[in-house]
């Protein structure tokens, strides 16, 4: 049996000591010093700028986002970004529920006025009487909210809303049947994002940040709200048009902005608050997602097997053979019989395989019942259109 093969694994930002333990100490070398990583681990550090070394076969992002990593340029490569959804959803979920509270009882302006407040207790707690009539508040019970998105986060934001006794609109077109099933059949389904806008007081937004939903809040989804609506945006600064919800607020047509993700143009605007992208900001957060792209890493560098990727299929095959070849390739004809085909020439007898594809990209696993030589490592790798190809032979 060959020796067992180590890896680098590179830091860039400080990640929880209960995900950097899973790491076997005899096979794995941490830290954020390594210059010849076999896989980066990340949270909000940016890459988008960043060399990023030719040993790197994998990047980890502990968290859900991934914006701050160059994905296209991963994709030429044939390097699979692995992400942790749903591993800080509770956290953001409970930030969500806070927001709620905050926003329905005018808690960030009620503070500020308490805090500005002067002289001996007698002033003050007249000074109080006198001005709390400015931030009288609304209850949930029996209001509508709107959950636009119902991903991890945006169901559990759902179904808590409905045992606080709300009423929930969702809205999500490629929703999935998992998804489905887990969410409260008390949950109204809304036929467009226009629709729920229409009937809901307050709007929580839980997408993505791609292309399609730039600015998925605008001008026009504005004018579609209920007035005097309350937005939250616990997703990612650029799906709300900053300054079209400004005017929405200056119109009185939006009453009160919450968002994760504060900016120059949001700072000391009346009915806007902002929090410093505390979503994820837990103890429990930062080790459920320590803890799952570190099993991700571990299993796809020692097995090839994928879970949880933005970028490539999720792949997994049970070992039932010594020796296994692990090809990630684009998404074009015949490269599937070629592989076959050459570990045939070579005498291999494959045991097992599997093949799936995403898009653009396509990636196999090969189990073989004997060594595989270098040489066929190399004709594999130098088919056209395959952009990297391991050996993992099992060494446990």
């Amino acid at each position: 049996m060959p020796e067992p093969q180590t890896f680098n694994i590179l830091t860039l930002n400080a990640i929880s000591p209960h995900g950097l333990s899973r790491f076997p100490a005899d096979r794995y070398r941490i830290g954020h010093d390594i210059t010849e990583p076999d896989a980066i681990l990340v949270r909000s550090h940016n890459m988008l700028n960043s060399v990023i070394p030719a040993s790197v076969k994998a990047i980890g992002r502990a968290g859900a986002g991934t914006n701050n990593i160059p994905v296209p340029a991963m994709n030429a490569r044939g390097i699979p970004v692995f992400n942790t959804p749903g591993a800080n959803a509770n956290a953001v979920k409970e930030l969500v529920l806070a927001s709620l509270f905050l926003a329905a009882r005018n808690l960030a302006p009620a503070l500020q006025f308490a805090d500005s407040l002067q002289g001996d207790d007698e002033a003050l707690n007249k000074q109080a009487e006198d001005g709390k009539k400015h931030f009288s508040g609304i209850e949930l019970p029996g209001r509508t909210l709107g959950v636009i998105g119902l991903g991890e986060i945006g169901r559990l934001v759902a179904n808590a809303a409905i045992r606080l006794g709300m009423k929930v609109i969702g809205y999500d077109p490629k929703i999935t049947v998992e998804s489905a099933w887990s969410l409260s059949a008390e949950v109204k389904k809304a036929n467009s994002m226009e629709d729920l806008l229409r009937h809901s007081e307050f709007i929580s937004v839980h997408v993505p940040l791609v292309d399609s939903t730039l600015h998925l809040i605008n001008e026009q989804t504005i004018q579609s709200m209920k007035q005097h609506a309350i937005l939250l945006n616990f997703s990612r600064g650029a799906i709300v048009d900053e300054d079209a919800v400004l005017r929405g607020i200056a119109a009185k047509k939006i009453k009160t902005y919450v968002s994760d993700f504060p900016s120059r143009k949001l700072q000391h605007q009346q009915g806007v608050v902002t929090l410093p992208h505390l979503g994820a900001s837990t103890t429990e957060a930062e080790d459920n997602c320590a803890v799952m792209v570190a099993d991700q890493l571990i299993d796809f560098l020692q097995n090839g097997n994928i879970a949880n990727t933005v970028n490539f299929p999720d792949t997994r095959m049970e070992r039932e053979a010594p020796y296994r070849v692990a090809v990630a390739n684009a998404n074009v004809p015949n490269i599937l019989g070629q592989i076959s085909t050459g570990m045939a020439k070579a005498g291999l007898n494959i045991h097992n395989m599997i093949n799936k594809s995403r898009g653009e990209m396509a990636y196999t696993l090969v189990d073989s019942d004997s060594p595989v030589p270098q040489r066929v490592l190399d004709e594999i790798a130098a088919i056209a259109g395959v952009l990297t190809a391991r050996y993992l032979p099992h060494c446990d």
